[in-house]
């Protein structure tokens, strides 16, 4: 089966950084564009970047960008997001997501787009 698992969460403060690692395992990852998402207790799930097939394209949330950057290596199979300046806004759990696109540059940047998820990995910034 189709299987994505996050690593990486945790708890830091203010101000630290943390890489978050999604691992895919029963789809040819290299035909899918990736997604991270976030949702915080009593709110909605939300985008938080996308990466086509390649990595040529990206989007970031306006409340990430210039600190978040998402990755991926198509050789392991992984797409990474790298969190750097966290601030207590940034608590939550985060989601990574698959989708399967027909070319290099296609991505999605709302959920409805994503077929495939995670379990999740928590993320907590203390100040």
């Amino acid at each position: 089966q189709k299987q994505l698992v996050e690593s990486g969460g945790g708890l830091v403060q203010a101000g630290d950084s943390l890489r978050l690692s999604c691992l895919a395992s029963g789809l040819t990852f290299s035909t899918y564009a990736m997604g991270w998402f976030r949702q915080a207790p009593a709110k909605e799930r939300e985008t938080v970047a996308v990466i086509s097939r390649s990595g040529s394209r990206t989007y970031y949330a306006d409340s990430v960008k210039g600190r978040f950057t998402i990755s991926r290596d198509n050789g392991k199979d992984t797409v990474y997001l790298q969190m750097n300046s966290l601030t207590p806004e940034d608590t939550a759990v985060y989601y990574c997501a698959a989708q399967y696109v027909s070319n290099l540059y296609t991505l999605y940047t709302r959920i409805p787009g994503y077929d495939y998820w995670g379990q999740g990995t928590q993320v907590t910034v203390s100040s």
